[in-house]
């Protein structure tokens, strides 16, 4: 298992709706689909999930595993529509600063404010909880899954890890069991993946677990709910 430290060079890539991804040569896979990095946020994270929850929320704890490039991030915050976000995510291999300066989600996104947001998201030290703009705080922690434990549990979980393929020990049924003590009653898992094995885990972990339609270039992902 890989100790922790800043993410090795990556090579930046503009994607098909003309966002940014990198791509890692020590994992071999894209931080997000080259059918269009946005695209895929939007459709798996935002639409699929954060857009699901209930109206009558007023106060949403979101777990994200995988900080990456930022951008669920940033998303969640542009989305926050009447509710509060606290947004809690952890990374074991973060981004350099000069890998985060390349990446263009403020002007493909076409919002001035923008990109003073997207720094304040990467600035942020870690382990400590900050309020990045009204109704949204973040708390990162640069840290492995297995040696996270939360105070509260969430009502949205994004699982954006790398694929199963490069980190196998992140999609086992162990950790779809630990997701699910994470979530709270009502609770909402999303991810890209659609892999059968991720499936029955996470139907053996006690959730509801469907198949709904993917983003660009993907046929499938899944959606769980703790009822």
């Amino acid at each position: 298992m890989r100790d922790l430290k800043d993410s090795p060079t990556a090579q930046h890539i503009i994607t098909s709706d003309g966002s940014s991804t990198l791509f890692s040569s020590v994992f071999n896979q894209h931080y997000h689909s080259i059918h269009g990095a946005v695209q895929e946020s939007m459709h798996v994270f935002i639409q699929a999930g954060l857009r699901e929850l209930p109206t009558q929320l007023t106060d949403i704890r979101i777990f994200e595993m995988g900080f990456g490039t930022g951008l669920n991030a940033l998303l969640s915050c542009m989305h926050k529509e009447s509710f509060s976000i606290q947004y809690t995510s952890i990374e074991a291999y973060p981004i350099s600063e000069e890998q985060v300066a390349k990446l263009n989600y403020p002007s493909i996104l076409s919002q001035p404010d923008l990109q003073q947001l997207f720094q304040d998201l990467h600035e942020l030290p870690w382990g400590i909880t900050r309020k990045i703009r009204e109704g949204f705080s973040l708390s990162k922690h640069h840290t492995k899954l297995q040696d996270f434990s939360p105070d509260e549990g969430f009502d949205l979980i994004y699982f954006d890890a790398f694929g199963p393929s490069a980190q196998p020990e992140l999609w086992t049924d162990d950790v779809m069991t630990q997701m699910a003590a994470f979530l709270k009653t009502g609770g909402i898992f999303v991810t890209y993946s659609a892999k059968s094995s991720v499936r029955k885990g996470l139907i053996r972990a006690g959730l509801e677990v469907e198949k709904i339609p993917g983003p660009p270039g993907k046929r499938e992902m899944l959606r769980a709910k703790k009822e």
